[in-house]
């Protein structure tokens, strides 16, 4: 199904759009995706695709309203709870974190990141709202350092999958990650995945409420972005689809079911790393904020200069390495996704032209098989939602595919 409402100037080719739905049946009819939305924009004209399924062992078709787990996807969309906080002078960039999450103050830090836990030295600094906001707090998801002793811990520790035991509120998140030594000195190196559900401990302290409270009041609700949250009602459960990691050797392990799955009731830790579920018009909405400089139908949701500090680099060479080399040398693991060269706010930037996209396309994608950006060169956004993890290349493959159509389809 295909669906394009078209202002006065087109912004794509009818031949660029046919070549994108073309290329995105061709991957459902080889069978390693069942299905998939994608949401293309530019200027006045929106197109959608529903293509395929919702199960791979059923007929119901996809549908544009369908909801998706957005997995890391979440990221963006979470930040801007604390881009809010920012605006309204109620955090500060440079502030330490001690006030609001003392679990966090007087840090010792790993003399070796792959040493003993108990090998460290004193934190030269405290860590501060900026490093958080960054990823580079100091502790994270870190490829070269799986198997030490401090990422073991970390996953341990920082596990809110009701699946490996009872699942922790964000108080005793926090307590547990206090235990902990940071692996790295504060500002001194990004980190993937951890500052993303920091961060969202760090503003229901500062809000007196929950993150999804606040987001929603501050946020989803002002885009209209109904659909998106951190678990989907019992009214909504059948637009909700089963998330599956297809197997190497073929076929589909369902990873979470829709009815009675981890996303059908409120969790106990809202994850802003990676929790949110949402829909390809909601995210659009989103992503249309903030190409829109932070407004949104004539109402302001943050001010431009917040939408300037999440959009553009935020690391310095030096930070910016291990996130290069994670890139580069892991193509086994991230199939190529990742080479933007900058990070913003919760957020990927592009800072050199690696492949289609221009300087300053922003955005990131989701290990449940999901890529949204937006490119305010060519006042563009992209949205491709699956449910299939990239557990194999085929949902990378795919998702590379879409951002080539989607450019070769501009019409000037």
């Amino acid at each position: 199904m295909s669906t394009t409402l078209a202002g006065r100037r087109s912004g794509f080719s009818q031949t660029g759009l046919r070549r994108l739905h073309d290329v995105l049946a061709r991957h459902v009819e080889s069978g390693t995706i069942p299905g998939l939305v994608a949401l293309v924009s530019r200027g006045e004209q929106t197109h959608v695709e529903a293509i395929g399924t919702m199960r791979h062992d059923s007929d119901a078709p996809m549908r544009r309203d369908t909801i998706f787990r957005m997995a890391s996807t979440s990221k963006p969309v979470t930040m801007a709870a604390a881009m809010v906080l920012l605006d309204e002078c109620r955090l500060r960039l440079d502030d330490p974190i001690d006030q609001w999450l003392p679990e966090l103050a007087d840090r010792q830090v790993l003399k070796r990141p792959d040493g003993p836990l108990e090998d460290t030295v004193p934190a030269q600094r405290p860590i501060t709202v900026r490093d958080v906001l960054t990823s580079t707090f100091g502790l994270g998801v870190d490829l070269p350092l799986m198997g030490s002793p401090i990422m073991t811990a970390v996953l341990e520790r920082s596990n809110y999958d009701p699946e490996a035991g009872p699942a922790p509120d964000p108080d005793e998140w926090i307590r547990r990650l206090g235990e902990l030594p940071l692996s790295y000195q504060p500002g001194q190196r990004w980190q993937y995945d951890l500052a993303s559900d920091l961060l969202g401990v760090l503003v229901a302290r500062v809000t007196g409420r929950t993150l999804e409270s606040f987001l929603r009041e501050r946020v989803l609700d002002p885009l209209g972005m109904q659909d998106t949250g951190f678990h989907v009602p019992e009214g909504k459960i059948d637009r909700l689809l089963p998330v599956y990691f297809p197997e190497a050797a073929g076929g589909f392990q369902v990873w979470d079911e829709a009815e009675g799955g981890r996303w059908s009731r409120p969790p106990a830790f809202q994850s802003g790393g990676g929790g949110l579920v949402s829909t390809v018009d909601d995210y659009h909405a989103y992503l249309r904020m903030l190409l829109n400089h932070g407004t949104h139908e004539g109402g302001r949701i943050l001010s431009r200069p917040a939408v300037e500090l999440m959009t553009t680099n935020r690391l310095t060479p030096e930070q910016n390495a291990a996130r290069t080399a994670l890139a580069r040398d892991n193509v086994h693991l991230s199939f190529g996704q990742g080479q933007h060269g900058g990070w913003g706010l919760g957020m990927a930037v592009r800072a050199y032209r690696s492949d289609y996209a221009p300087l300053g396309q922003f955005g990131w994608d989701g290990g449940t098989g999901t890529t949204a950006y937006a490119d305010p060169h060519n006042q563009l956004t992209g949205i491709l939602f699956t449910q299939v993890g990239l557990s194999t290349p085929d949902p990378a493959r795919l998702i590379h595919d879409f951002w080539t159509t989607v450019y070769q389809a501009i019409d000037d």
